[in-house]
């Protein structure tokens, strides 16, 4: 098992390794004052882990309580937001109870909202059961809502108490949904570590879940360390995202959040290139690997429906977007960007 602890408005311990989750409930029990737990997940993933996380929680001499709702990004919404919140107040959870946040990113993000909110803040515990959640949502404190008019609208700020990384939880995954994390994976690589993203290109799915994992989180912990609240240098997680969520909205939800961000770094990669900002060595190992993890470069959507999205995105401030673009391999910056030039830019990654 691997230990990332992370320093923050909160601080708390990232636990990487195989077979974690039945230790949930003494973990929880160990936490002051705790009572009562409300474990929130959805219909993918209740059914594979539920009653193990059930379980070790009554063990631990801990109530539990469950909030399960329909597995998918459609449902990160105000409805089931406030249900959760509804089911939280019937089942008399107080201020020193806990949320267990069981699933992908979410399950996460939208368990975390409700820990932030419920009676101005209750603590929470997330336990990502995805690829994805492990390497990136789970970590940093971000949770959010979606809106008609784009993704994670409605959020707040509100660091988790510990995070529980199970490597056997990946094992359940299809390879497909196992790749959409490999696009957040690579865009760490992209962003700060040249031999991580040698060590992709090498090994494609194959590589050690639980070494490449960790990285990720330590690289994640230092950039939120430096810049808990978004308002600088953490803006370059957002790599592949403003473009990605306009891919996802566009499609219905129907192209995953992975996919979207592949294709998204794909676009800033071909445009830097053009614009005379990436190397076409960046660019040309971008597409390369993306390639070789089998997650998509290009979509269906236009330059002006993309450019619609882009003005929704958090990091637009006035008339400008703050888009991060490669220049090479674990060198990318911060673009920002009139929103008058943001068409003209994809459509020259597209």
């Amino acid at each position: 098992m691997n230990t990332v602890h992370v320093t923050a408005s909160r601080d708390y311990d990232v636990l990487i390794g195989s077979g974690l989750l039945g230790s949930i409930g003494s973990r929880a029990a160990a936490m002051k004052k705790v009572k009562k737990v409300c474990i929130v997940s959805d219909t993918n993933v209740w059914p594979l882990y539920g009653d193990t996380v059930r379980s070790s929680i009554t063990d631990a001499g801990l109530k539990a309580v469950r909030f399960v709702f329909p597995a998918g990004e459609e449902s990160k919404n105000a409805d089931t937001y406030l249900e959760l919140l509804n089911c939280l107040a019937e089942n008399h959870l107080t201020r020193t109870d806990l949320i267990v946040a069981l699933g992908g990113g979410v399950v996460g993000d939208l368990a975390g909202f409700a820990a932030a909110t419920y009676l101005r803040g209750i603590s929470f515990i997330q336990v990502p059961t995805t690829l994805l959640a492990a390497v990136d949502s789970s970590v940093g404190g971000k949770t959010a809502i979606d809106l008609p008019a784009g993704k994670n609208l409605v959020g707040a700020f509100w660091q988790p108490s510990l995070v529980l990384c199970d490597t056997d939880c990946l094992n359940t995954l299809p390879e497909d949904i196992f790749r959409d994390g490999c696009a957040e994976v690579i865009k760490y690589a992209v962003l700060y570590d040249h031999d991580l993203f040698r060590c992709l290109a090498q090994t494609g799915l194959d590589f050690d879940r639980e070494t490449v994992i960790t990285r990720c989180v330590e690289l994640k912990r230092d950039v939120v360390a430096q810049d808990e609240f978004d308002t600088g240098m953490r803006m370059k997680l957002n790599l592949g995202h403003t473009f990605g969520h306009g891919v996802e909205a566009q499609s219905n939800f129907e192209i995953s959040h992975g996919k979207a961000v592949a294709i998204g770094m794909a676009i800033v990669a071909r445009a830097g290139f053009a614009k005379g900002i990436c190397t076409k060595e960046a660019r040309d190992e971008i597409l390369s690997v993306l390639e070789s993890f089998k997650l998509p470069a290009s979509c269906d959507s236009t330059p002006e429906q993309l450019f619609t999205a882009a003005l929704s995105d958090k990091k637009r401030s006035g008339g400008t977007v703050s888009l991060i673009v490669p220049r090479s391999i674990a060198d990318c910056v911060i673009l920002p960007m009139p929103v008058t030039e943001i068409q003209s830019f994809i459509e020259a990654g597209l």
